[in-house]
Formats: structure tokens, sequence, C-alpha cells
């Protein structure tokens, strides 16, 4: 039987990804440099990062009956995710996000979410043993909210370590929702739209941080893409810097981060040596264009990287 080390819920889409050389104003048309399409949907984005990195992932996510979905489990089986979870549905289409890059490496994003909304406490229930005998479950907020509650209580009555990655933002979350939540790790906007502080400074995001730990979760770790990531919790703070590289497309990064993150905490690293390392993995993904296909494999990485060093 497959024992899963990472329990991924959440969203599976297709990425239709158009490059333009400056993001459109309303009422604007422009013509694109290039098109081309990819998997996404931050579950499916993080379960496949943390299966390239080698760890045993399951996800859950719900797909349509349709060429999309098709690919979608397809896809996920190839980078060796366990897909026993993944759901169909006989109503709705797969996801699906549109996706411009501009000329910076700016991204812009629209979700249709389609099959993912319909995913079901009942079908999570199904999937009960899987959540509760991981060592970590991931979860985000492109399936309904009461969906991700519902499975990060499983997971914390059962003493699994729980990610919760804010993301899209919400202005408000439950109580409930920080009380069960390990680790909430949102990208400055969520931060901001969650605190109401402007994460402008480093002073700015140990406050925004501090504020969400005083809210139930047990720690925060603010994503400040080239500026580094901030670390909070009671026992311990800290900044780490990212690493400094030319971006070309910074679309799938944070999950890409979020991803790496959940492997090496999974692996015995400290917060420190896991969100150094998840910073290098992401750093490695901006360089290279679309989602999951600029997520490197374990093999491109430096062997040492797996290893509780002290060098990224």
């Amino acid at each position: 039987m497959f024992k899963s080390e990472i329990c991924v819920l959440g969203a599976s889409n297709i990425d239709l990804i158009t490059y333009v050389k400056h993001m459109p104003s309303i009422g604007e048309t422009l013509h694109g440099t290039r098109f081309q399409m990819g998997y996404g949907g931050k579950g499916a984005n993080q379960a496949v990062m943390s299966a390239k990195l080698g760890a045993h992932v399951s996800l859950i996510t719900k797909l349509g009956k349709d060429l999309f979905g098709e690919n979608s489990l397809n896809n996920l089986q190839m980078v060796g995710v366990n897909t026993t979870h993944v759901f169909f549905s006989e109503e709705a289409f797969t996801g699906v996000a549109p996706i411009f890059v501009d000329n910076e490496g700016n991204n812009l994003i629209v979700i249709v979410t389609g099959a993912n909304d319909e995913i079901t406490e009942e079908e999570i229930l199904v999937a009960k043993n899987v959540i509760s005998g991981s060592k970590i479950l991931v979860c985000q907020l492109e399936i309904p909210l009461t969906l991700s509650l519902f499975a990060l209580q499983m997971a914390k009555d059962a003493g699994v370590y729980t990610i919760l990655n804010p993301a899209p933002a919400k202005a408000e979350l439950p109580d409930e929702l920080y009380a069960c939540t390990d680790l909430i790790c949102p990208n400055v906007h969520e931060a901001e739209l969650l605190t109401d502080i402007k994460v402008q400074t480093f002073d700015h995001a140990e406050k925004a941080a501090r504020l969400l730990v005083d809210r139930g979760a047990g720690s925060a770790l603010i994503t400040m893409g080239e500026r580094g990531a901030f670390y909070y919790s009671l026992t311990d703070c800290f900044y780490q810097p990212a690493n400094s590289v030319s971006a070309i497309d910074t679309t799938g990064a944070g999950d890409a981060f979020v991803g790496s993150l959940a492997y090496f905490l999974c692996n015995g690293m400290t917060m420190v040596e896991a969100v150094k390392r998840s910073n290098f993995v992401a750093s490695i993904s901006v360089q290279h264009t679309g989602t999951q296909s600029s997520f490197p494999n374990r093999i491109d990485l430096p062997k040492d990287m797996f290893e509780k060093t002290d060098e990224y």
C-alpha cells in the first residue's frame, strides 16, 4: 500500500499561458508573443513539486471528465504523485487558469475553478486514512474553504503537521482555520489582505506574522518574492534572503516554495534549513517558463541540498 509522507488537498487546473510585452489595460487588445498550455492548480503544483524532490505524495483533488482531466491525471501519475484520491465530476469541466506573463516576468491569473468546487466532505472522508497517516497535510483556498477546514481539523486531530497556503487571497479567515494550522504561509499580498498591514519592510512583515500567530496559527511564514521570506513563531523569528537571479516567469514560484518546504520539513530539516532550500528551488523555477514545467527535478539540484548542511 502506498504510504504518503505528504498529503495535499487542493485544486488541479490547466494553465493557459499567454506571454505579452505588457499587461493589457481595460479595453486594450494586444498581440501576444507566445502561448503555451501547462498543468497547474495550487494543490497539484505543490504536490508535483514535492514529488519531483522525491517525496511520497498523495493528492486529493477533482477533475472533469474531459480531455484536460485525462491529461492532468496522466501528468500526476507520470511524476509519481499517488492519484488514488483524484476524483472526477460528472457535471463540471476541469478547472482552467488563463495566465498572462509580461516581459518583466510578472503574471496576472484568472481562475475558473470548475470541478474543483465539487469536492465533497464524503470524498475527503474516503481519504481519511491517507490524511491521518501522513506527516504533513498541505491545503490552500482554491477549493471551498469549508473543505480545507474539514481536512485540516482531521489532520490536527491525528497529530499531523498542517500547512495552510492562504491563496487565492481572502480578507478574512475563520478562527477555526487558524487554530488547526501549524504553519500559515501567505505571500506579501495575501498577508496584507489578511492583516491590513502594508508589508513594505521586515518590521512590517514581523507585525503581520505576529498578528497571524495571535489569531491562532502555530507559526507564520511570509514569502516576499525577490526579498526573501520572514518566519515568526512564539519561540523563533528569522528573515531569510532570496537567491539573486534574473526572473523570466514567476508563475508557480510560490507553489514551488510551498511544495519544497513541505518536502524539506518532512525530511527532518529545521525551519531555517527548509526555508533556505525552498528559496533556492523557487529561484530555479523563476528562471524557466511555465508552472510545473519550470519546477526542477531532484537530479537537477545539488546533492548536498538534501543533506543537513547550512549552505543554501
